[in-house]
């Protein structure tokens, strides 16, 4: 809104040429969702609780679970609200709106908060309910999957290549299976930052890694000097996604002040599933996809070990691990909850070094 209202009038207040830098926006975006998150965090943890909306702590079936967590059970949730509130006015207020890169990210973001918001209110509204029907919930994302990648795949100006780091000229051409790809990485994602959601700051620690990085990759991506020089594709005003993650990080940073362990809040499932989704969807359109698995490993290793999980009990009846996702299991092993946290967030934070690494490994 800004870069609309005031880099126009630039050649007139000579100061205004500031607004045109993604630097800048980035930066601004960053701090002013920084500061709503810490600003309203009190009163919407606050309201939340006056509301009820509270941590249902389920012991059947989850005995050992809840002998470790059972000092949670009424914490409340929905937290991710914040985040979700504070990004899209931070991007609305620093982007450039009419940029489309912009508009699907947001579009992505806000449709998966709103999935998520319903799986949580019938989770709350019903104590022992476990939220929306797993094949609802599923097919939900499916459907919103589906018309990002028909969006895309219409889109003239919009590669279904997929480019591999670590070489040069290893380029593939989905073609009209980049439609079931990007299904897959919307879904993927979001449930994969969901999974991930389970102890006090683990996964908002490993969303700033990730976007943080995600940031640097789009103005990288959208600058043509740097791209040129990196031999990564060059995709013009996919730069303005720089601002967006930049949100995103101050977000989740003005967020972690808060559910850092011991939690106050739960991001619940309508700051998960936006988040997981909104970074597949950059990662898809800088054309990244690739290097949102390795950036991204936290989130892909707790997913793979529920895949995991549900494989060797059907087949087996026996479970490959003491409970997934990942944490769960060095929770029941006896590991504390802040190490476990704080040894997923160092890994998280050498695989965003390693994904940068490879921009130069060719």
């Amino acid at each position: 809104m800004f870069y609309s209202l005031f880099y126009y009038l630039k050649d007139n207040i000579f100061v205004l040429n500031i607004f045109k830098y993604i630097t800048f926006r980035a930066a601004m975006a960053a701090l002013t969702t920084f500061f709503i998150s810490i600003l309203l965090g009190n009163y919407i943890i606050d309201r939340l609780r006056k509301l009820k909306i509270q941590e249902n702590i389920r012991k059947e079936g989850f005995a050992k679970l809840y002998d470790v967590q059972h000092y949670k059970q009424g914490t409340p949730t929905m937290g991710g609200l914040l985040i979700v509130i504070s990004v899209i006015f931070s991007t609305l207020l620093w982007a450039n709106i009419f940029n489309k890169y912009i508009i699907l990210t947001l579009l992505t973001f806000l449709a998966l908060a709103i999935l998520g918001f319903a799986d949580d209110y019938l989770k709350l509204k019903e104590q022992n309910s476990k939220g929306l029907n797993i094949s609802t919930k599923f097919v939900s994302q499916l459907v919103i999957g589906l018309l990002l990648a028909i969006v895309l795949f219409l889109d003239k100006e919009f590669s279904t290549k997929l480019y591999f780091p670590f070489f040069k000229n290893l380029v593939i051409d989905l073609g009209i299976l980049y439609i079931p790809f990007v299904i897959l990485v919307i879904c993927g994602a979001s449930n994969a930052v969901n999974f991930t959601d389970g102890l006090d700051g683990l996964a908002v620690g490993c969303t700033i890694m990730t976007a943080l990085t995600f940031s640097l990759l789009s103005y990288v991506t959208g600058h043509a000097k740097f791209s040129q020089y990196l031999l990564i594709p060059f995709i013009p005003h996919a730069g303005e996604l720089t601002v967006f993650c930049a949100a995103l990080v101050g977000a989740c940073m003005g967020f972690l002040w808060f559910n850092c362990f011991p939690a106050g809040v739960f991001m619940g499932d309508v700051g998960s599933l936006a988040i997981g989704g909104a970074i597949g969807m950059v990662a898809l359109l800088i054309k990244k996809e690739i290097l949102l698995v390795i950036v991204g490993g936290i989130f892909v290793i707790e997913a793979l070990s529920v895949i995991i999980q549900i494989i060797a009990f059907r087949i087996w009846k026996k479970r490959f691990f003491k409970m997934a996702p990942l944490h769960h299991h060095f929770q029941i092993l006896g590991l504390p909850e802040s190490k476990i946290i704080v040894r997923f967030w160092i890994i998280s934070a050498i695989l965003a070094i390693f994904t940068l690494i490879t921009l130069k490994i060719r």
